[in-house]
């Protein structure tokens, strides 16, 4: 039997070094799945429980291996389904390539069932390439330049594949005619150095400084020892983007953790107080949280030349490679003799830290959220992989949980969308299944995505080498993060009917599954629990019960959001006396620093 096209796309992408696709079958791609029961390279098809899950699977994957993440979905509604999984992607700039089904060719443009206009359905999230093959001399420089420039420009792209043609003869080599292309496959990163004038007008400018701040993000998730090296010689302080927090670890006394809403007091001070910023590999949004126009002089690192100066106007714009840029720039920064900024940095980290530990053991009904995070903290395993979803979640994540060499973590950071949490796991699982992963979820994303991951999890755990993969939910029954954002930035009482969720036995759904589950309500049995679960010879899900009422203070109180917090409490909020006693007990906390 001669190949088809679906053999041949098939064999391009495992050309390209693709090992497994993240997608759910339809008839719109039966010739594609017929070419993955035929294909001899062992290419693995991960059925997911819903195209959003194969998406945001696809980008998890290029989160924890680097590689292109490769998503499939049928023609019509499972290709609408992978759109929010692709924003994902192109929020957070990771190299995404879909496949889509389509309606056959001689029906296109018919008003034919299950036909979209899939061009302008995927424009936007895939508008560095999104073409349809209309002939099989097409199919091999689509899938070629769809994974190119999905790798170059670390974005989503998107090939769509009538039906009709996925089932023709391939045409593996062109015809060496006019109107023909001929691609090849292969990629080499550009070195990424900028020039010597350049990084001496940057050393200018932080040798000059007084109190340098730095700034990482997830593009300097692979430059953590020159981002040290530089800290050091410039006795600065390093704070984290939330994509970021695995660049350096969290015990290092000058890391001042994370930036933002989310973010830590002396991250605040950090960015106040300095007198320049170097800002590596980071887009990070928030104007509030970064200095003040004029304040400090600024130099940017980042591979991406369309992203420097965009979040604050630098003197000096180093487009490279963070990592290599570093250690390029490294030889032209003086070490600073004067100490006294780097040990206020240090002091406040010091007494963060000390902050944190009193303020998680604060009295809660029933569990602490915040003890949660820190419990675990001094029992995370070694190369842990970490995967937060967005919600209060974030928010412990990335003020109480201490980042450690050698250990991986996400979020959804530029899109934070609900539901990433589980499914990253999976995938990251999937690509390490050596390493211990952990998914940290609230109740809204784990019924809205995870409790369908679930299934995929019981379905094919017992292929890893290390069978732990633990699932953490926190049970508040309450959308928390959207509910304080109600108080807090528009003045009005939760809106139950919005934000109270329905109770739902995910411990015993686990078990049912036949994984491990365990239930936690009472506060002495959350470091026990998670011993257990870290233990397990399977899959575990950890259903803390935890005080929706116990406030994600930020780092700095502005007297709106103050104002706004009081008149929601005032105007009937139903949990009014609930959250006017846990706040006061994290103020105390905040005096007394209790151990």
């Amino acid at each position: 039997m001669p190949a088809t096209v679906s053999d041949q796309i098939l064999d391009r992408l495992h050309a390209w070094g693709v090992h497994r696709v993240f997608g759910y079958p339809g008839d719109g791609i039966n010739g594609l799945m017929g070419a993955f029961g035929r294909q001899q390279h062992g290419m693995a098809f991960v059925q997911v429980r819903h195209e959003e899950l194969a998406a945001f699977m696809a980008t998890a994957h290029a989160k924890f291996t680097g590689e292109v993440g490769v998503c499939m979905a049928t023609s019509g509604p499972g290709a609408i389904h992978l759109l929010n999984g692709l924003y994902d992607a192109k929020a957070d700039h990771m190299p995404v390539v879909a496949i889509v089904g389509q309606s056959a060719r001689t029906a296109i443009g018919g008003d034919y069932q299950q036909e979209v206009d899939l061009h302008s359905l995927f424009k936007d999230v895939a508008h560095e390439f999104v073409h349809t093959a209309m002939a099989p001399a097409q199919v091999r420089h689509l899938i070629d330049r769809a994974m190119r420039i999905a790798r170059d420009q670390r974005t989503v792209t998107c090939v769509i594949v009538p039906h009709d043609l996925q089932e023709l003869d391939a045409v593996t080599e062109p015809p060496r005619a006019h109107d023909t292309v001929h691609t090849g496959i292969g990629w080499t990163a550009p070195p990424g150095v900028p020039d010597e004038s350049q990084l001496r007008a940057a050393a200018d400018i932080l040798n000059a400084g007084e109190r340098v701040a730095i700034l990482a993000g997830a593009g300097a998730l692979h430059a953590g020892d020159a981002l040290i090296q530089v800290a050091e010689r410039l006795g600065a302080g390093i704070a984290k983007a939330l994509l970021g927090k695995m660049a350096v670890p969290d015990d290092l006394p000058f890391v001042t953790g994370a930036i933002g809403l989310l973010g830590t007091k002396p991250s605040w001070t950090l960015m106040n107080e300095c007198d320049t910023l170097l800002m590596v590999g980071s887009h990070f949004p928030y104007a509030e949280f970064l200095p003040k126009e004029g304040q400090a002089r600024g130099v940017q690192i980042d591979i991406d030349g369309r992203r420097v100066s965009t979040r604050y106007p630098m003197e000096a714009n180093l487009i490279g490679d963070s990592r290599l840029t570093l250690e390029a720039l490294l030889p032209h920064l003086v070490h600073k003799p004067d100490r006294r900024w780097r040990e206020r940095i240090e002091s406040e980290v010091s007494d963060w830290w000390r902050l944190m530990a009193s303020r998680a053991m604060v009295e809660a009904h029933p569990v602490n959220p915040q003890r949660v995070f820190w419990e675990l903290s001094p029992r995370l395993p070694a190369q842990a992989i970490l995967c937060c979803d967005s919600g209060t979640a974030a928010g412990w994540y990335a003020r109480d949980l201490k980042a450690q060499a050698g250990m991986m973590g996400s979020v959804s950071g530029g899109l934070a969308s609900m539901g990433c949490g589980v499914p990253y796991a999976l995938a990251a699982k999937l690509a390490h299944p050596e390493r211990p992963v952990i998914a940290l979820v609230g109740d809204g994303a784990m019924q809205m995505t995870g409790i369908n991951t679930l299934v995929t999890i019981a379905h094919r755990w017992r292929d890893w080498a290390d069978p732990r993969l633990v699932v953490m939910v926190l049970d508040n029954a309450d959308l928390n993060m959207v509910t304080w954002e109600q108080r807090v930035t528009a003045g009005d009482p939760k809106f139950e009917a919005s934000q109270t969720l329905p109770a739902f036995p995910y411990a015993d759904y686990a078990r049912l599954l036949g994984l491990e589950g365990i239930r936690v309500d009472r506060p002495g049995d959350v470091a026990g629990a998670w011993d257990q679960a870290l233990a397990a010879d399977r899959p575990t899900l950890l259903q803390m019960v935890v005080d929706p009422d116990v406030p994600p203070l930020p780092p700095h109180v502005e007297k709106k959001q103050m104002l706004q917090y009081a008149k929601a409490l005032l105007h009937g909020d139903p949990d009014a006396r609930g959250v006017i006693a846990a706040t006061l007990r994290e103020l105390w906390a905040n005096v007394a620093k209790r151990p």
